[in-house]
């Protein structure tokens, strides 16, 4: 089974800014989308952005767009996501997700990280 191992959660203050890590132990086919979820306190789980294998397709949630940029390194089995201006909003546990099956946007994941805290004050 894949296993995705997440990094790089922290607390910051608004308007500062995260990158967070996802390595995958190896990859189960030649095309696959990977992406981060997150699920905040009362609030359910939502996606935040996708990527193709490839690295050259990106999907953005409107919440986020603009703010955070997801990227990928297949020689090291690594996504990332950089986040700028982040705001109290975005405070949520962060999940590394793939999905074998889709193209950019991981829809229904087999595969997620352990979570990692984000948490942004005003």
């Amino acid at each position: 089974q894949v296993r995705l191992v997440e990094s790089g959660g922290g607390l910051v203050q608004a308007g500062g800014s995260l990158r967070l890590s996802c390595v995958a132990s190896e990859r189960t086919s030649s095309t696959y989308a990977m992406g981060w979820f997150r699920q905040a306190p009362g609030k359910e789980r939502e996606i935040v952005a996708g990527i193709s294998w490839r690295g050259d397709s990106t999907y953005y949630a409107d919440s986020v767009k603009g703010r955070f940029t997801i990227s990928s390194d297949n020689a090291k089995n690594t996504v990332y996501l950089q986040m700028n201006d982040l705001e109290p909003e975005d405070t949520a546990v962060y999940y590394c997700a793939l999905d074998p099956r889709a193209a950019v946007v991981p829809v229904e994941p087999d595969y997620w990280g352990q979570g990692t805290q984000v948490t942004v004050s005003s």
